[in-house]
């Protein structure tokens, strides 16, 4: 069993910055690769950006490309995300999760365990 808690949303001007965070529980962390997904409102879930077991290998979304960069922590149970020139479009609710086949990194249905979700706002 693993619980994931996010931190690090909230609102933001278009251009800003956030980091998000996203704490483990467990002594099983590296056993997963670690993604993270977005929902915007009214729309679906959307891969984000994804890390494999000991980050040898990272995953973006196009959208995200060059402006988020996922990263974690082994020793802290921790992933990463810092988000960068954040634009409106970013708006959404963003959940960590965490799946065991990292090839299902883009597959929001294939990953073991979600977070609640943090808020991030980007205004104009």
């Amino acid at each position: 069993q693993v619980q994931l808690v996010e931190s690090g949303g909230g609102l933001v001007q278009a251009g800003g910055s956030l980091r998000l965070s996203c704490a483990a529980s467990g002594r099983t962390f590296s056993r997963y690769t670690m993604g993270w997904f977005r929902q915007a409102p009214g729309k679906e879930r959307e891969f984000v950006a994804a890390i494999s077991r000991f980050g040898t290998n990272t995953y973006y979304a196009d959208s995200v490309k060059g402006r988020f960069t996922i990263s974690r922590d082994n020793a802290k149970n921790t992933v990463y995300l810092p988000m960068n020139d954040l634009k409106p479009e970013d708006t959404a609710v963003y959940y960590c999760a965490a799946v065991i086949v990292e090839s299902h990194y883009s597959t929001g249905k294939m990953y073991d365990y979600w977070g609640q979700g943090t808020q991030v706002t980007v205004s104009s």
